[in-house]
């Protein structure tokens, strides 16, 4: 698989990252085990996660794996803290939380480090500098390699990014992870550019619009998909309208052209597209990854790509398009 530098620092990463948001919880330790050794196997080395993900199972299901399936220095670790599910304060940005979190993480992960740690949401109600002020001593206590954002909006990745390079011995914001799929370009009215002008590499979450774009609900919801299960269902109903379904017909008849799945059509099309570091895709099942790797073997035609962009273009008014 090839590697792509993540913004500006000095690590290379996949163009595919390994998405962990079911494991431990719809994903059991044994296909997890599956999963990331197919994926290694494939040639990839980026593997994302989140203090959330199954309250914390998803990173004690990694760090059942390190070393015992794959050595340590052959992955790299990225984990996200700073959501409170279930609480009064959802987002917590504060210096103790994410401290707190960074080591609950690496408890769970059984490793003295991770190689990028993302802030998973914007606080409103913790000053910026004390966010980023967390992310500094991560760093310089060894706990962390690189740090990132994640759901951020435009103006406020540029803050963060912009503060960081300013005052001299910060640490530098390196990557953003968003949500980017033919079903939702809405980053690319400030996010994207924003990370372009500033170094910062994207990591795009949910490449294949929830699942939509794989074809799987083009006649119905399929009794063993997420979108009919009562944890998921809402994640995935936003995108079962109208627009999206024109989307998902012009996927499948783009695959069926090219006699691909319209999945690694989808999936070529997000790795591709300017900024994007890598897709972060995550599999029930390794039967399902498998499938999607044979994306590497890939890249759209041209006149596919831009027949894509013109389905799923979104409106960019002013001010961001040219006056």
């Amino acid at each position: 698989m090839q590697e792509r530098p993540l913004g500006r620092s000095g690590l290379a990463v996949s163009r595919l990252a390994l998405g962990t948001m079911t494991w431990g919880a719809d994903t059991d330790t044994d296909d997890a085990a599956a999963q990331l050794k197919g994926f290694v196997d494939a040639g990839g080395n980026l593997v994302d996660t989140a203090d959330v993900y199954g309250d914390g199972e998803a990173e004690a299901v990694i760090g059942s794996l390190l070393d015992a399936l794959i050595p340590r220095d052959d992955l790299l670790i990225a984990t996200k803290s700073g959501l409170r599910p279930g609480s009064g304060r959802r987002r917590d940005g504060s210096r103790g939380h994410l401290l707190r979190s960074l080591d609950a993480s690496l408890r769970r992960l059984g490793t003295e480090y991770v190689d990028l740690w993302q802030v998973h949401g914007y606080d409103e109600t913790t000053p910026l500098e004390e966010t980023l002020a967390a992310l500094d001593y991560a760093v310089t206590s060894g706990r962390v390699r690189y740090v990132g954002v994640s759901n951020f909006s435009g103006w406020q990745t540029a803050r963060a990014a912009a503060w960081q390079q300013a005052l001299p011995g910060r640490t530098p914001v390196v990557a953003t992870q968003v949500e980017y799929s033919l079903l939702e370009r809405g980053v690319e009215r400030e996010v994207l550019p924003a990370c372009a002008s500033l170094g910062l590499g994207v990591l795009a979450w949910s490449p294949l619009g929830r699942g939509v774009l794989t074809g799987k609900y083009r006649h119905g919801r399929p009794a063993d998909s997420r979108a009919a299960s009562p944890h998921f269902g809402p994640f995935v109903s936003s995108y079962l309208d109208s627009r999206s379904s024109s989307i998902v017909e012009a996927v499948a008849t783009a695959a069926s052209g090219l006699g691909v799945s319209p999945l690694e059509v989808a999936l070529a099309w997000v790795r591709d597209r300017p900024g994007v570091v890598a897709p972060v895709l995550g599999a029930r099942t390794v039967g399902q990854l498998l499938g999607a790797l044979k994306v590497e073997e890939m890249t759209l035609p041209a006149e596919i790509e831009t027949a894509l962009d013109d389905v799923s273009a979104i409106a960019i008014g002013y001010p961001e398009r040219d006056a």
